[in-house]
């Protein structure tokens, strides 16, 4: 297919992200692209604009391996949607945040139609960003169920009246068993999302590494941990737990976990690509996305060294 195919993710619930989707679409339409929408979101679309009707639909009239790159018009939930969207192809992921905090987008919506303009022009890069693969195994060590990550990979409980009793498992030596409600195995990434929130270390992009946080845990020795990006990671839910848990990954994925059940999480070999527009320091982006006070600063300008 010599046609470039532009995947726009978005959904149907804001009046402005609907007409961001028909700018975005009419612009590449404009520029001899050819936009591509998943088929729940052009349902959703052409139920409040026509315009969407006849958009080609992923998986129908276009293939996953036909698509050069995905712009996104929401917030990170969206972004890990088109994330799995286009999960086994090579097309980077652009976002544009329409949401509030947004920490994964690219630009803001008051840029989008400059950042469409550069994704036309193919002037944009592209950053890798570490992903987990996830295996859960049942009590025989049979694998009963394969996933991934992005942001992280949470064992949690299923009863809100029961902890889960695990076995905290790095590199096939046990560590430390413990009740809690849960455990975080964040990537970089992910370490300002769920990670964040559990009281684990924001760890820069550029550090590989792989981020363990107990939720609640009662036990002496139950505080974040930094591994490895090639560690093998494991969480075994003890027989003797009282009720079932579940894994989660993204928000998105869940599965059940019963009594003696294995979740094994490392590195996956195929990591998520983000288109980006503008090369700034992750130190910025932290200091905007959360407005962290910075007032009285004397550094040095940039390019100086310290």
């Amino acid at each position: 297919m010599n046609e470039r195919c532009i995947l726009v993710v978005a959904h149907a619930r804001r009046a402005e992200t609907v007409e961001a989707a028909r700018r975005v679409v009419d612009a590449l339409r404009d520029a001899g692209a050819r936009p591509v929408l998943a088929a729940d979101d052009r349902t959703e679309l052409s139920a409040v604009d026509g315009v969407f009707a006849d958009v080609d639909v992923l998986g129908e009239s276009v293939g996953i391996d036909d698509l050069e790159l995905a712009i996104v018009l929401g917030g990170d939930g969206t972004i890990l949607r088109a994330a799995e969207l286009v999960r086994g192809s090579g097309a980077p992921v652009l976002g544009i945040n329409m949401g509030h905090v947004g920490f994964l987008a690219e630009t803001e919506s008051d840029d989008m139609d400059d950042a469409v303009r550069r994704v036309i022009a193919r002037d944009y890069g592209v950053e890798e960003r570490m992903a987990l693969s996830v295996r859960v195994k049942d009590v025989d060590g049979a694998v009963i169920y394969e996933t991934w990550a992005l942001n992280e990979a949470t064992v949690e409980k299923a009863s809100r009246e029961r902890m889960i009793e695990i076995v905290l498992e790095v590199d096939g030596r046990p560590l430390s068993s413990f009740g809690c409600d849960g455990m975080v195995i964040s990537t970089p990434t992910g370490s300002t999302a769920y990670n964040f929130s559990a009281g684990g270390p924001v760890i820069w992009p550029s550090v590989e590494a792989i981020a363990v946080v107990p939720l609640s845990a009662h036990a002496l020795f139950a505080k974040p941990l930094v591994v490895s990006p090639d560690a093998a990671v494991a969480i075994e839910m003890l027989e003797r737990t009282d009720g079932s848990g579940i894994l989660w990954c993204d928000g998105r994925r869940s599965h059940e976990l019963p009594p003696g059940a294995r979740v094994v999480v490392r590195r996956s070999s195929r990591p998520v690509r983000l288109a980006r527009l503008h090369p700034s320091a992750f130190t910025d982006r932290l200091v905007r996305k959360f407005q962290l006070p910075v007032e009285g600063w004397r550094g040095q300008e940039p390019g100086k060294q310290s």
